[in-house]
């Protein structure tokens, strides 16, 4: 398989780490590469342009890294599996808090539309702040889940807001879901593949 991908997309970085978790990294050639400079082999692989893209076997292309997650989890039973109802929630949750913190900052970096007081910006923060408040109710859930996709999704996007926004301040004001982030994010799947 060839997994398209680069250093700071965190819907790449989660489909990576959920790879290293089932011991699937063996089997995947990474192939890195800038989606802002329209590289050929990425388009060639998904005409939208984005990270991650996977190659399968048989030479099929999957985007979008829930779709390339529900892949791997097809692929290999080596963590164990939750509640699959649950395992969905918190993978919707966190792939909802990534794609705000996404926009967010991507709007900042290329547009004039991540001036704070757009209503893009305004509804991409209380996306954000919404999502967190529901994890952090949901502690004891996500707590009690193993390492899967859903959780991964979940840890990445906090890192991200952590590498991304610091600004927010959601270290400090959620504080129970910092520390099971600060748990996760010391598995060496999250310290190999660190943003940078």
């Amino acid at each position: 398989m060839k997994l398209f991908l680069n250093k700071t997309s965190p819907y790449a970085r989660a489909v990576r780490i959920l790879m290293l978790e089932k011991g699937l990294e063996d089997r995947v050639e990474l192939c890195w590469c800038d989606p802002w400079t329209d590289d050929a082999q990425l388009l060639e692989a998904n005409p939208v342009g984005r990270v991650p893209a996977l190659i399968t076997d048989n030479g099929t292309s999957i985007s979008e890294s829930l779709l390339i997650a529900f892949y791997i989890d097809s692929l290999s039973s080596q963590l164990p599996s939750d509640n699959k109802e649950d395992n969905l929630h918190l993978a919707s949750i966190g792939q909802g808090l990534m794609e705000a913190a996404f926009a967010l900052v991507i709007s900042r970096k290329y547009k004039d539309e991540g001036d704070d007081e757009s209503v893009l910006t305004k509804r991409r923060i209380s996306a954000i702040e919404r999502s967190l408040l529901h994890l952090e109710q949901s502690i004891a859930l996500i707590s009690c889940c193993d390492i899967s996709s859903g959780t991964i999704i979940i840890a990445v996007a906090l890192d991200y807001l952590a590498f991304r926004l610091p600004e927010l301040g959601a270290d400090k004001r959620y504080p129970e879901l910092e520390v099971w982030r600060a748990n996760v994010v010391s598995r060496p799947s999250f310290k190999n593949t660190a943003f940078g």
